[in-house]
């Protein structure tokens, strides 16, 4: 192994016990769709992917997949941005986001 890729292996290795990466968080699983503010995407759709948290920094961010039709970008969003889909006749109220008021599993 060259110098270079251990170098490369040792800083990956670091990163990864920094970061905690989730699958569920908020009530909402991997591939449930959610709403995304702010991206200056008219009809775009988004599918969560993680929840992440940086343990060393106490950043976290939400990683999502989609875009307009057809997309499957990975992007990551603050937490106060994520929602989840709501009826069209909510739309128009005020809501609050996942990290504020979190889906509850009912039973």
């Amino acid at each position: 192994m060259t110098t270079r890729r251990r170098r490369v292996a040792s800083v990956a290795d670091r990163s990864s016990t920094k970061l905690q990466r989730q699958s569920e968080w908020a009530g909402v699983r991997r591939g449930e769709p959610v709403e995304v503010t702010d991206t200056g995407l008219r009809s775009a759709r988004w599918e969560f992917v993680a929840h992440v948290r940086n343990r060393a920094t106490g950043d976290e961010w939400i990683e999502v997949v989609g875009g307009k039709d057809g997309d499957r970008v990975l992007r990551s969003f603050r937490p106060e941005r994520v929602f989840a889909p709501a009826q069209k006749q909510a739309r128009r109220r005020p809501r609050a986001s996942l990290a504020d008021e979190p889906r509850l599993p009912l039973g």
